[in-house]
């Protein structure tokens, strides 16, 4: 539970929410059915609440769950744009790592490997093929 409290928390906020909308919508159609002297009904309701929370829906909530967890997501799982740098990044520590001697180096880079979980094995250098003129 404490795991996901985030995500319960934003589960809540959301129903709070869409209760208010369709509750308040139901009132101010009622009050706008009264002043149009008609009874008011349940299905053109729905169909008009249902075409609000739609737009809002697309306008808003998509658009803001595409930037954030979209993006977070193909950061996670390593698109080529996020992971560039990360690989480069790591293939100059394992260099540096390397330095203090190969052995103990690759000792440092196991033991960093291991307590980091690292499943990728280890960046290496992008080298471009020779150009043949």
């Amino acid at each position: 539970m404490k795991r996901y409290a985030y995500a319960w928390i934003t589960l809540g906020f959301f129903a709070v929410s869409m209760i208010g909308h369709w509750l308040f919508g139901w009132l101010a159609f009622v009050d706008d059915a009264r002043d149009h002297g008609v009874a008011p009904e349940l299905t053109p309701y729905l169909v008009m609440m249902g075409r609000d929370t739609f737009e809002n829906w697309q306008s808003e909530f998509l658009q803001l769950l595409w930037q954030v967890v979209g993006l977070a997501y193909f950061l996670y799982v390593g698109s080529p744009a996020s992971k560039e740098n990360d690989d480069r990044s790591e293939a100059k520590l394992d260099a540096l790592l390397q330095l203090v001697g190969k052995e103990r180096g690759e000792a440092i880079i196991r033991e960093i490997d291991e307590s980091h979980e690292r499943r990728g094995g280890h960046a290496r250098i992008h080298v471009d093929p020779p150009y043949n003129a």
